[in-house]
């Protein structure tokens, strides 16, 4: 269990790499796709689609599952003694797209930061002086409530009559 773990929060890390690397040149899969597709369907210069940038989950389940089946037969031969499970495989993989994921909500927020950074600043200097205003106002509210407490308890009472007095004046008594 402390292997897979292991194993897990690498691959994390791994994803995270290869979204980000793929973000910036996606050079291999142009090459596959030269390779695949003729002329007509080749991808545009432009076009930033990577093997798990920019691709649905299913793609990128499938692109990194083959990425990681050849990486396991390719250990085997090197090394011949069974540290591959299915486990592990499955912990890879799925830390692997975990990874891409979190990549990729990390990329887009900052992009959406560097975008709206001038109106962040705005609201955030509005907010500071709606706080002020709102404070100011609180303070002058207090005052004028003690104030209002204070004519309240300057009226004296004159003498009243007591309830049995009252009642004997009505003629219930």
């Amino acid at each position: 269990m402390g292997l897979e773990l292991i194993i897990f929060i690498a691959t994390i890390f791994f994803g995270a790499f290869l979204y980000w690397r793929e973000s910036r040149n996606n050079g291999l899969y142009r090459f596959f796709n030269k390779i695949f597709n003729s002329k007509e369907l080749q991808m545009k210069p432009t076009d930033k689609k990577g093997f798990v940038y920019q691709q649905t989950f299913l793609v990128r389940f499938i692109f990194i599952g083959f990425l990681f089946l050849i990486g396991i037969v390719i250990v085997r031969f090197l090394i011949p003694i069974d540290i591959t499970t299915i486990s592990i495989f499955a912990s890879m993989i799925v830390g692997t797209l975990v990874g891409t994921y979190l990549a990729s909500f990390i990329f887009k927020s900052g992009e959406v930061i560097e975008e709206k950074s001038d109106s962040l600043e705005d609201i955030v200097h509005d907010t500071i002086e709606k706080g002020k205003d709102f404070i100011e106002d609180l303070k002058t509210k207090d005052v004028e409530a003690a104030e209002e407490v204070k004519e309240i308890e300057e009226k004296p009472k004159g003498e009243e009559k007591s309830a049995r007095e009252r009642l004997k004046d009505k003629g219930l008594l």
